[in-house]
């Protein structure tokens, strides 16, 4: 045997025990899944759009339905698509968005009338953004009642709470709290997506302008009730992102919490080096 057949012989041995092919030389389902993950990413099934039956994709790729649905587990596990009863499979494959200091500019958050920084970036992308917003009085979480500088265990503050949406694919679940002081009566306890800019551009209408901001970003498995408002697998991660908005006095007059499935966000921050 010559070096070349050998070479060959090792590599196709390799791709046999990965399950890129059969025996037969046809393709795996790790293979079929990188195909169809290549298409996914370069648009030829877009994002929120009804993904090919198995038996198409089976026929496509001269494979068997039984490798077709292992490509498929392994795509659903990599959040690219997501089984609907009764809906076929949907593409939920996003572009991953830019989170950066710079999302936070009034440009950023007004322009084309958005509202906030999430509608900006989804128009973005060509998708649809949408809210499911819930607003009421409670007692914030001690974590939030210490950035607010809230006493404990009292119902002092708003929260505004939204599960945001890209054309049908829930991408984020936020919750927004604020002194009931300054917000009790305010825009703010509207359900509904009608702040121009977001939250801080209501809050800078109020007079209470942010100037500066904190985020703390944590990576860790969902819990099983943000699994379900996702609509993720709980083996899935997600960013913990908490937000804290100050005015020029330094009074912190908003906590945002984010949690959003890890590939969906581009982590990108900007600081002095001294």
């Amino acid at each position: 045997m010559s070096e070349i057949q050998a070479s060959d012989a090792e590599n196709r041995t390799k791709c046999i025990k990965e399950g890129k092919m059969s025996h037969s030389g046809k393709l795996g389902f790790r293979q079929i899944a990188s195909q169809i993950r290549h298409e996914i990413v370069n648009g030829v099934y877009p994002p929120a759009t009804v993904f090919p039956a198995e038996p198409v994709l089976a026929e496509k790729y001269g494979a068997s339905r039984s490798l077709v649905n292992r490509a498929m587990q392994v795509l659903a596990a990599e959040g690219m698509i997501r089984p609907r009863q009764g809906r076929g499979t949907l593409v939920t494959y996003i572009p991953p968005m830019l989170h950066s200091p710079a999302r936070y500019s009034r440009e950023a958050r007004e322009g084309s009338q958005a509202r906030g920084a999430f509608d900006a970036e989804v128009r973005a992308i060509g998708l649809e953004p949408q809210h499911e917003i819930t607003t009421e009085k409670a007692v914030p979480p001690d974590d939030v009642a210490e950035a607010l500088g809230l006493p404990r265990g009292e119902e002092n503050a708003l929260v505004r709470r939204r599960r945001l949406l890209a054309s049908g694919i829930p991408v984020r679940l936020n919750a927004s709290w604020f002194p009931l002081s300054i917000a009790e009566g305010t825009v703010l306890e509207e359900a509904a997506p009608v702040i121009v800019g977001g939250v801080k551009s209501a809050l800078a209408e109020l007079g209470h302008r942010q100037t500066e901001a904190t985020e703390r970003i944590i990576v860790r498995p969902p819990t099983d009730a943000e699994a379900d408002a996702l609509e993720i697998s709980p083996e899935r991660t997600v960013l913990d992102i908490f937000h804290v908005g100050k005015t020029a006095e330094g009074r912190a007059v908003e906590v945002t919490t984010t949690v959003t499935p890890a590939h969906y966000l581009i982590i990108e921050n900007s600081f002095p080096l001294t």
